[in-house]
């Protein structure tokens, strides 16, 4: 099969199309043709030296983490799903690839009416919004601040903020307003005074704070919040401990994954893929991705 993958840690120029062989599903697995694989952060950082916790890279390697595709092989015990089903799915690295196999407990089916590139990049930050929505406890009536808003993991953090009643001051650069206020959020400008705007457009407080892209959004977040169990950060790993506030890491589940499908395919959160690339255009991709400033969700295509 084609992959795309690298032989050495670097920048995104390592990254190149390889040809490896296919996996085979193992019992418990399914094996799924590859439609989609979205691109994340946490992809370049694994292409740059960082190892996931309990997987140990050998090389060639092969990034990625969220998929949708078609399955095509049914391992042993496996009675929930059949060839041909249409799922969307999460694992541990290896999915910029036209085939990955997968425990069948990290798949759900597909809804009929959502787009490969949306499906195939739905786990990793939809499950990330969905876990620190749910940790720092957003209510009804509430005010929420949400840091980076207008990226893939902030994107679908507001939109779950705003379902649970909640007003969300949103950060982001001045060219992504608008498209934050479609959201139903309030949009705020990074940089100096950023804690007086916030405060500007939330003179009641800010009840909690998700961070999604700087150490200095963390730290005016903790400022402004005063319950530091309700500020968290996805992005601020070397100072959220400093300011005592809580380090958030996807709890994954195909529970989670079906809820927010469902959401997507109801209309009742929208997943903005602001570009597709082929696996032999991955370099281009993390590329887009470590300009740090586009909106919503960067996808390979594996077909």
């Amino acid at each position: 099969m084609k992959a795309a993958g690298f032989h050495a840690f670097g920048g995104p120029e390592v990254l190149e199309l390889l040809e490896v062989p296919a996996p085979q599903a193992g019992p418990g697995e399914v094996r799924v043709r590859v439609k989609a694989a979205g691109a994340q952060p946490t992809d370049c950082a694994v292409r740059s030296g960082w190892n996931p916790p309990g997987f140990t890279i050998t090389f060639p390697h092969i990034t990625g983490g969220d998929f949708a595709g078609v399955i095509d092989e049914i391992g042993e015990g496996v009675t929930t799903f059949q060839v041909g089903d249409e799922v969307l799915g999460y694992r541990t690295q290896l999915t910029y690839a036209q085939y990955v196999t997968v425990p069948a407990d990290q798949i759900v089916a597909k809804p009929a009416g959502l787009p490969w590139e949306v499906a195939g990049s739905l786990s990793a930050s939809g499950q990330t919004a969905h876990t620190a929505i749910e940790l720092l406890k957003v209510g009804e009536g509430e005010t929420v601040l949400i840091n980076g808003a207008a990226g893939g993991v902030g994107t679908i953090a507001v939109q779950l903020a705003v379902l649970r009643g909640a007003k969300v001051i949103a950060t982001a650069r001045e060219d992504n307003h608008a498209y934050l206020r479609e959201l139903g959020a309030i949009p705020v400008t990074y940089g100096d005074g950023l804690a007086d705007r916030i405060r500007a457009a939330a003179p009641q407080g800010i009840d909690a704070a998700l961070d999604t892209a700087s150490a200095d959004g963390l730290r005016v977040a903790a400022e402004l919040v005063e319950d530091k169990e309700r500020v968290g950060t996805i992005f601020a790993f070397d100072v959220y401990q400093e300011l005592g506030v809580r380090w958030i890491g996807s709890q994954r589940s195909a529970q989670r994954l079906g809820e927010l499908a469902g959401l997507v395919d109801r209309g009742e959160v929208r997943v903005h893929v602001r570009k597709t690339f082929p696996l032999a255009e991955a370099a281009e991709a993390h590329r887009e991705l470590e300009t740090g400033h586009g909106r919503g969700k960067i996808v390979l295509l594996a077909d």
